[in-house]
């Protein structure tokens, strides 16, 4: 499978997603302000890749700067996470990658400069090799709820493209086509960026998983055929009662699944549950440019010129129409606020 972010021992190397699936096409970032413009340009997107790309980013904000003191350095830490927390304000892992080095070296009290730097890249390198573990765990949890020959219906992008791993949701179908369940996947195309039609169907042709693009007013048609068993969506954000935010028509999905009797999870790793965010009421929503809703992709315009667009990246699904949480520590279930707690009091203990 293709890796999205690695890291040469000099440069980000990411593949600029925006050229998929045409150009398979490789970006060296080598600034803090290339790091953001390539998670805000959705260059690099989907919640775990966007956090270890912003972890990395941080190293390269400061690898060649000079400081009189190791409080100078964490001064302009500081000033780096609060800019690069602001290209993507609806992806908790953003700001968890971050907070999670800057604790992480702050715990460590290193006198010298250069060490400090050398600690904050072996943090981003621990931080991209942590996210492979988790997403294999995932993907073992959730495959065993795929029945044999189930048809998975899929919304937006969750694998390698948009993890350090294999992928989220994907980890799950992954795992399930391995595992031999003779599985057939549905891919919703995902307006208005198309991450599904883009990415989703060129990870599923890479990996060999047979599947069938639809576009995302047909879910409803597919269902009312019989065709789909189980509904396997990413996250964004979850908040401590067990709403997620996910990428805009996840919610639709959700009420359709409801309706029809389909089985409706959410596959994601802790750092993507929020415990501070109590509802999803309180998720920050970003909305994006409306030029993204007038064309097709920036290649072809499809309204009239400046035509008023409501364009939300992302959009929330409350927890009664969700019937698990497919996490690296195994399925979370209703009530997701007693479930949450419990998994990452067990984690806890396990790290003690």
């Amino acid at each position: 499978m293709v890796q999205a972010i690695s890291w040469n021992g000099t440069d980000l190397v990411l593949i600029d997603q925006t050229r998929l699936p045409d150009d398979l096409h490789y970006r060296h970032i080598t600034t803090v302000d290339g790091t953001f413009e390539a998670i805000q340009r959705l260059r690099v997107r989907g919640a775990p890749a966007i956090g270890i790309t912003a972890a990395y980013g941080l190293y390269l904000a400061v690898r060649n700067d000079t400081f009189a003191s190791p409080d100078d350095f964490f001064g302009a830490l500081r000033r780096h996470i609060d800019y690069l927390s602001g290209a993507r304000p609806t992806a908790v892992n953003l700001v968890w990658a971050l907070e999670a080095i800057y604790a992480r070296l702050t715990a460590e009290h290193a006198d010298d400069v250069e060490t400090l730097k050398k600690r904050l890249l072996d943090a981003a390198i621990a931080l991209h090799d942590d996210d492979r573990r988790r997403c294999e765990a995932i993907g073992a949890a959730g495959a065993e709820l795929v029945a044999p020959g189930a048809g998975i219906l899929t919304h937006c992008n969750t694998g390698a493209l948009a993890t350090g791993g294999i992928g989220t949701a994907f980890g799950v179908i992954y795992h399930a086509h391995r595992n031999g369940k003779g599985i057939h996947v549905y891919a919703d195309e995902t307006r208005p960026v198309l991450q599904g039609a883009r990415l989703t169907m060129f990870e599923l042709e890479q990996a060999e998983i047979p599947a069938t693009l639809i576009c995302d007013n047909m879910a409803a048609a597919l269902m009312q055929a019989g065709r789909v068993d189980m509904v396997v969506v990413g996250a964004d954000r979850i908040a401590a009662n067990g709403s997620a935010a996910n990428k805009i028509g996840t919610y639709g999905v959700a009420v359709l699944a409801r309706h029809h009797g389909i089985p409706f999870y959410v596959a994601a790793p802790l750092s993507t549950i929020d415990r501070r965010t109590a509802t999803g009421a309180d998720i920050p929503i970003e909305n994006r440019d409306p030029e993204e809703v007038r064309s097709v992709f920036e290649r072809c315009t499809i309204t009239i010129p400046g035509a008023d667009v409501w364009n939300p990246a992302f959009d929330v699904t409350p927890p009664e129409l969700i019937d698990g949480i497919i996490t690296e520590v195994g399925v979370l279930r209703a009530p997701y606020s007693d479930s949450i707690e419990q998994a990452f009091s067990e984690l806890s203990s396990h790290n003690q």
